[in-house]
């Protein structure tokens, strides 16, 4: 299953996690410290301290949300789960922005 390190501050893994959701894709989130001077951890398990990360099913890192956004796309394909819309209009409507 796919782990994404992340935070839930964090907008660019926010977008990472809207994707996987609208994608229908299960993951694994794990939180990760606030401050990047506090990721050793991080930094020993997949190499890297910025968010979000993620590893794949088969042990790849990708950084950043391009990255892993591109990934998604490529695996995935560019097709939404037939629920994507009302995810996005419900994260849309909590974040109080138009749809």
């Amino acid at each position: 299953m796919l782990e994404l390190f992340q935070a839930e501050w964090c907008p660019h893994s926010g977008k990472v996690r809207q994707r996987l959701t609208e994608l229908g894709v299960d993951f694994v989130a794990r939180q990760v410290a606030a401050d990047p001077e506090s990721r050793r951890g991080l930094r020993e398990e997949v190499g890297e301290i910025e968010i979000p990360v993620a590893r794949t099913e088969d042990g790849r890192t990708l950084a950043g949300e391009e990255e892993i956004l591109a990934y998604l796309d490529e695996r995935y394909g560019a097709r939404p789960a037939p629920d994507a819309e009302e995810h996005r209009r419900k994260a849309l409507d909590k974040a109080g922005l138009p749809e």
